[in-house]
């Protein structure tokens, strides 16, 4: 029997940094200009979302969570790392969870705890905006630049903070859990490619669970009362 101790977190990544980033930079630069439209989708989806009009800000994301499932994980990742198959059908399953939820859910939820609603936002903008600002750290190009829609980490993490807005009780827990899961994942990757911006997925993630629990505080005090 094999002594899992001996293991370090780099044995469970198959790839080089120059490699991975060039994976991601070649997927911008495939599909461009197309990161343009999934961009304004996704500020489409936020101004929805704070609008309280869930669904529709739902039903913008499921298509984008499928195209990046394929086009992303099963056209390319998996071709670095065995994973990234199961990590197709992962996101294809978020994809139709969040269509199923655009069609069945309501639009007259509860509002959102203000501070619940302010990571979300928040969150969602790191989502957003925070990867393509990446571009002048990283000395690339706009083409090549992590965006919303395109690739995977501003896809989970602005899909995130949408679900912290638009959502309540067990229902944002389970929609947000591959998210969180992806985020995880991808913060390991990072830390072990020595991507100084790992620290941002965690405190992300922080953040996002912060919102899940103070948002399921208020419920747990009304059904108190």
């Amino acid at each position: 029997m094999s002594d899992w101790s001996s293991y370090a977190l780099r044995d469970f990544i198959p790839f080089a940094p120059d490699v991975y980033f060039r994976l991601l930079a070649r997927m911008g630069e495939s599909f461009w200009p197309m990161q343009l439209f999934t961009l304004a989708a996704g500020f489409v989806a936020l101004i929805l979302a704070l609008r309280g009009r869930g669904r529709p800000a739902l039903a913008l994301l499921a298509p984008l969570w499928v195209f990046v499932a394929i086009a992303y994980f099963e056209q390319r990742y998996a071709n670095l790392n065995w994973i990234g198959r199961y990590l197709c059908w992962a996101w294809l399953l978020q994809g139709g969870a969040l269509l199923v939820l655009a069609l069945t859910g309501s639009n007259s939820r509860p509002a959102a705890a203000p501070g619940v609603a302010t990571t979300g936002v928040l969150i969602a903008l790191v989502g957003l905006l925070g990867f393509p600002l990446l571009v002048p750290v990283l000395g690339i190009g706009w083409q090549q630049a992590e965006v919303f829609g395109l690739h995977p980490d501003p896809t989970a993490v602005a899909t995130l903070g949408l679900l912290l807005i638009v959502l309540r009780g067990w229902v944002q827990w389970l929609a947000c859990a591959i998210p969180m899961l992806w985020i995880i994942l991808s913060a390991f990757t990072l830390q072990v490619l020595e991507a100084p911006w790992y620290t941002a997925l965690f405190a992300v993630l922080a953040a996002a669970i912060g919102g899940l629990i103070g948002g399921a505080w208020p419920v747990t005090l009304r059904n108190q009362a």
